[in-house]
């Protein structure tokens, strides 16, 4: 009994720990102040200025849009690289595939940075971030559609080809809607990463190219304003609805992680 109450007080103290700051930035982004540094009452006024804030607006329509083309992107490659892993059991495509994903961000915002400006001499801007998020995301798309058709049975297929059906056929007819869910959870997830991402589109995004990210970053080097409060809390609710859409089209994912 003893030994419950203490696992659930570890529990407890440890959610606290990582959500109690992200309450607080919502509760102080309905604060009517501008110091941000104490409660004065409540006001809706900041996003509605929101509204109002041609940067931020154009830093988040550049986010939107780097997360749609790069997610989509990146979701077709991922898909052929996870079913190409689950059914020729390469061992040299998981590697590459899988790399993005385990290496650090800042390492790989950096090696991505040189291959732009000292291999490839391009400009950086829109096109090199996008190159970038679906780098990194394709990785992920894959973990996940591999991890859809590891739980599926393979007689299914076999089936298909005893009835004469063609490899095509197959895929259209039976492979594709399966792992269906598994492809939306991957554009989720991938979509989620590409707008929330900060380290690797700082250092590929280039001189007058900014995401809602790296404007947060500019605005918070002056002070924590209710505005960043309020962007920072709509931008966390579109992430979790995003993760819990996600963890909804790929559920097996999520018990394999626990």
């Amino acid at each position: 009994m003893k030994r419950g109450f203490l696992l659930w007080c570890a529990a407890l103290a440890t959610y606290a720990f990582l959500y109690l700051p992200l309450a607080v930035v919502v509760l102080f982004s309905f604060n009517d102040s501008e110091l941000n540094a104490a409660w004065v009452g409540f006001t809706t006024h900041w996003y509605s200025r929101l509204l109002a804030d041609e940067v931020l607006l154009q830093a988040a329509g550049n986010s939107l849009l780097i997360a749609l083309v790069s997610s989509s992107i990146a979701t077709v490659l991922g898909t052929m690289a996870g079913i190409a892993m689950h059914r020729w059991r390469l061992r040299l495509l998981p590697f590459l595939v899988l790399t993005p994903v385990a290496m650090p961000e800042i390492l790989l915002g950096v090696s991505l940075l040189l291959f732009f400006r000292q291999v490839l001499d391009l400009t950086l801007g829109l096109f090199s971030i996008l190159v970038a998020h679906i780098t990194f995301s394709i990785g992920f798309v894959a973990i996940i559609v591999r991890a859809r058709l590891a739980g599926m049975d393979e007689s299914i297929f076999e089936a298909a080809r005893d009835l004469g059906a063609s490899p095509w056929r197959t895929f259209t007819r039976i492979t594709l809607p399966l792992i269906l869910p598994g492809i939306v959870a991957g554009y989720l997830m991938a979509f989620t990463l590409s707008i929330d991402d900060f380290v690797i589109t700082f250092f590929v995004a280039g001189v007058g190219m900014s995401t809602l990210p790296l404007q947060i970053y500019s605005m918070i080097k002056v002070a924590v304003t209710p505005e960043i409060n309020a962007i920072s809390t709509l931008l966390m609710g579109l992430t979790l609805t995003l993760i819990g859409l996600a963890s909804r089209f790929a559920p097996e994912l999520w018990r394999s992680k626990s």
